[in-house]
């Protein structure tokens, strides 16, 4: 049996952008995901609307990522991948973050993962970086995110660059889905079942 983490922010929890409810557990990416890869995988959704990968928010406390992370990985120990999908919230203006900041946020909690134990046989597990799909047309979220748009282009690339240094798996989900113009930040129920699907393929791919 394999066991895959799935680390993200409200995309990974599932936020429906036409109504702010949840999609229901067979919807949300992951669950599309546990159903391709088929018997043989545990997959663990661990979804918070607003987490950014290492930045407190001074308006919603409790979403850094980092402090939670390595619990995380303990807590579900042992693992054979993490899958790490953060990114989009910390494209807010209030933090005022380059694509290259950004992604190296991720890179600490790459890096944390590669350094526990939290593996099987109390290795490392696998590690899975995804670049979050570029902002759309921001309607919801026009003032929060003011001038995401552009940075959220880049962050592909920066991250591609970032798993080259640290030597861990990469997708690009803004090859594989599109954000939804209903709030320019939220995925879509076709697009949640994409992605699901690609990631499906390339946790296959590592631990088939």
């Amino acid at each position: 049996m394999k066991t895959v983490l799935c680390y993200g922010d409200s995309n990974t929890w599932g936020y429906n952008p036409s109504t702010g409810a949840r999609y229901a557990p067979d919807e949300r990416w992951p669950g599309v995901m546990r159903a391709a890869l088929g018997e043989g995988y545990t997959v663990i959704e661990e979804g918070l609307n607003g987490r950014t990968t290492v930045w407190d928010d001074p308006i919603e406390p409790g979403r850094n990522g980092k402090p939670y992370f390595l619990p995380c990985l303990l807590t579900h120990h042992p693992l054979d991948l993490v899958i790490i999908l953060l990114g989009t919230n910390d494209l807010k203006h209030r933090f005022g973050l380059s694509a290259y900041d950004i992604a190296r946020g991720a890179a600490v909690l790459v890096e944390l993962a590669q350094a526990s134990d939290a593996g099987p046989e109390d290795g490392p597990p696998e590690v899975l970086l995804v670049a979050p799909p570029p902002v759309a047309r921001l309607t919801n979220f026009s003032l929060e995110f003011v001038g995401a748009e552009e940075k959220s282009r880049a962050l592909g690339r920066e991250y591609r660059l970032l798993a080259e240094e640290l030597r861990c798996a990469f997708l690009d989900a803004g090859s594989v889905v599109i954000s939804s113009d209903r709030d320019g930040i939220h995925l879509d129920l076709d697009q949640q079942a994409a992605l699901g699907r690609a990631l499906a393929a390339e946790v296959a791919a590592l631990l088939g």
